[in-house]
């Protein structure tokens, strides 16, 4: 046993302060708490490294005619927007009108969109660092338009069309274009249109309802029954006409449907009866007139008095 003897004048805790001394500095003496232990720091060399960035990658894409596996190779045009969460409009990203393009992208939610024509397919994607294909399905079919006056094909260039989607009981409800010439492959979704041909520039109109489907072209002939006239202001028939003048055609109720000035202008007309005006140094000339369909032809006006 060892027995410790304290020296005259010092007390015991004063010996206890001593012996911590003695003994080290850093452990806690019995009257003092022990020191709180801080948690380790998460930028230590023990804290877990942050995942890493994904990189951007492709996204491949390619459209389809729906109800059949044949791509389509031409007419496309594809727009890449924003996927965005809070109903803000989106932006595009990227665009193209190849029939098979490749974009690349950053990770994040995007809306692919590809229109053929008037008819059009869109797909939501989320890159997430992976390249990626898709393929769009468009439904669609085609209009492809002519005209013609019993079984001679009018030229292309007299004629236009307009196209409608019918609304209710208006078949014209809605244009969806206007101006389309002979021959052009119109592209649309499937579905039944309305539509409006024009020969010449006057009344000679002739109306169609159509029918679209997927996959497939509808070659439709819109018939006319109409003519073209030339419009001569003459001394005597057979002679030749004279320069300058001013030609109107009107319905028998007085109805104009075409005004024209030169010494023998052409007018396309529906089939039926007119009256054609002639105007010319002051004097006023007319005459009635009938138009046959198919039937082209000149039509002189006399100027002689009364």
């Amino acid at each position: 046993m060892i027995v410790l003897a304290l020296a005259p004048g010092i007390t015991r805790a004063q010996d206890a302060g001593a012996f911590q001394n003695r003994i080290g500095p850093n452990l806690p003496s019995p009257s003092m708490p022990a020191p709180s232990m801080s948690p380790p720091s998460m930028s230590g060399p023990n804290a877990a490294p942050a995942p890493p960035e994904q990189p951007a990658a492709a996204l491949s894409l390619g459209a389809l005619l729906a109800g059949s596996d044949r791509p389509l190779r031409s007419g496309l045009a594809w727009r890449i927007y924003e996927d965005r969460p809070d109903g803000a409009r989106p932006g595009i990203v990227a665009r193209s009108e190849a029939a098979a393009p490749s974009f690349t992208l950053a990770p994040g939610s995007y809306i692919a969109t590809v229109t053929y024509g008037f008819a059009s397919a869109s797909k939501r994607v989320v890159m997430a660092g992976l390249p990626i294909s898709e393929q769009l399905k468009v439904s669609a079919g085609a209009l492809k338009l002519s005209g013609a006056i019993g079984d001679v094909k009018i030229a292309a260039d007299q004629l236009a069309f307009s196209v409608f989607v019918p609304i209710g009981t208006n078949s014209e409800g809605r244009l969806v274009r206007s101006d389309v010439k002979a021959g052009e492959l119109v592209r649309l979704p499937e579905g039944t249109y309305h539509v409006v041909s024009t020969y010449g520039e006057s009344n000679a109109i002739q109306r169609a309802d159509l029918k679209v489907d997927n996959g497939k072209v509808t070659d439709a002939t819109l018939n006319h029954r109409a003519a073209t006239m030339t419009l001569k202001l003459v001394a005597a028939a057979g002679a030749e006409a004279f320069a300058g003048t001013a030609f109107s055609v009107l319905t028998p109720g007085g109805d104009t449907i075409r005004e024209a000035i030169g010494a023998f202008p052409q007018v396309t007309l529906a089939e039926g009866d007119y009256v054609l005006i002639a105007r010319h140094d002051g004097q006023v000339y007319t005459r009635e007139f009938k138009v046959e369909s198919g039937m082209d032809r000149d039509v002189e006006v006399v100027a002689k008095a009364g």
